[in-house]
């Protein structure tokens, strides 16, 4: 088989992880000679490749590029930008065609969440289509865990983990205060259309009247009464109320409690601020004194928190995505199948991406108590086995240490492309 170059990006909103997937696409590689040249990164996603801004990953050393598994953020630079209809934008494709050619690469990995998914199988139809020969494997990535097919999503794990960890933490925290001072304490996490994250919250305690005493889900409508009934109850039975709301939270008609009015480059509505709305509804209602705290990227940032299981998932997808490809799969994404549950073992399968790309999942019903605030233990059994673990990176002068790229750009070959 002829050597040629392999494309790597990254697509979306980052996690703790997503250079463990990194990490292992190139490490993958670089284990492929005979197959695989160079593999360039496209700097800030598909975007790196439509304006030819790619980056050497030859050039980076092996300890750097080992260094990606404990490194946070997005190590060549992510974005929110989705490729529009072939049919309509052509010019968009022939220019990715024009940069894979130029540059000989005819493997794709794309490493991102369901829009990602989507770009992948458009780009994965260019074969077909433009009659060039490119085979494309996604790379899942996202802390919404809304892909489906595959058990889990990767980045999510350690999402988890860094919020079951902060509602326990802090609900001590309200708990050493409420007698004289704060009754409620709201916390907003990520998720705007699956309750994943804020159902993690729920890890945090396993007993009777132990917090969060209320969570807040996307799937469930919101019911002011009903949910200042539960606050109000639990202040009483408890001396406080530890609450963990999804930034997806909305009413029955499907509006946003904390819609910003505007849009995203997917075309998702801007959402921020439902810990505050929450609380202000609490203060007018209850007239408790209250905190809240949005966790923000703080929780897909937190490395230093990361499961372990999280973290050998994402690296195990990315060497697979590159097992894939040289197998001359097309159109696919590395899934993680869930084998056992007690002891939990899990493997890496093969989902088609037209099954994956736009598709989302959300919370089963029975994942959510009867009254719609609380996990259950069908939920608490799925959700464990994923922040199981530590994995912690090194540590110099007291803080972590992350990977140091070179970046180094390749040199361009064509003329300039404007968006």
């Amino acid at each position: 088989m002829a050597q040629h170059n392999a494309f790597y990006a990254q697509s979306g909103g980052v996690t703790a992880v997503i250079n463990a997937s990194a990490c292992g696409v190139i490490e993958a590689c670089r284990q492929a000679p005979d197959q695989i040249g160079k593999v360039y990164a496209g700097h800030n996603g598909i975007i790196g490749a439509l304006t030819e801004d790619l980056i050497d990953v030859t050039q980076e050393s092996d300890d750097a590029i080992a260094a990606l598994r404990h490194t946070p953020g997005g190590a060549f630079g992510s974005c929110r930008y989705k490729l529009k209809d072939i049919d309509t934008h052509r010019a968009q494709y022939e220019r990715l065609i024009e940069v894979f050619k130029a540059h000989d690469i005819r493997y794709f990995f794309y490493n991102g969440g369901g829009d990602s998914a989507d770009t992948c199988l458009k780009v994965s139809q260019l074969s077909e289509k433009l009659g060039y020969p490119l085979t494309a494997i996604h790379v899942p990535k996202t802390v919404d865990n809304d892909l489906p097919i595959t058990d889990n999503s990767p980045g999510f794990g350690s999402v988890a983990k860094y919020i079951a960890t902060s509602t326990r933490e802090a609900s001590l925290d309200i708990a050493s205060m409420c007698a004289t001072s704060t009754k409620v304490f709201v916390l907003e996490v990520m998720g705007r259309h699956a309750g994943w994250i804020a159902a993690a919250g729920g890890l945090a305690g396993d007993g009777p009247g132990e917090p969060p005493h209320l969570i807040v889900f996307p799937e469930i409508p919101f019911n002011r009464q009903a949910v200042m009934e539960r606050v109000q109850q639990s202040v009483q039975q408890n001396g406080y109320c530890v609450i963990v709301v999804s930034e997806g939270a909305r009413y029955e008609d499907g509006t946003f409690l904390a819609d910003a009015g505007n849009t995203d480059a997917f075309g998702h509505r801007q959402l921020g601020g439902v810990a505050p709305t929450l609380a202000g509804m609490i203060k007018q209602d209850l007239g408790y004194k209250y905190h809240w705290a949005v966790a923000d990227y703080l929780q897909r940032a937190a490395r230093h928190l990361a499961s372990k299981t999280d973290v050998e998932q994402a690296y195990a997808v990315g060497r697979e995505a590159v097992t894939l490809a040289l197998a001359g799969k097309n159109a696919m994404m590395p899934a993680i199948r869930r084998i056992s549950q007690a002891p939990y073992q899990w493997d890496v399968i093969s989902a088609p991406l037209s099954q994956v790309a736009n598709q989302e999942k959300f919370m089963p019903r029975d994942f959510i108590s009867e009254n719609g605030f609380a996990i259950t233990q069908t939920c608490r059994d799925y959700l464990s086995p994923l922040i199981q673990g530590e994995d912690f990176p090194p540590f110099e002068n007291g803080l972590p240490k992350v990977a140091k790229l070179k970046l180094a750009k390749v040199e361009r070959k064509l003329p300039v492309f404007t968006l």
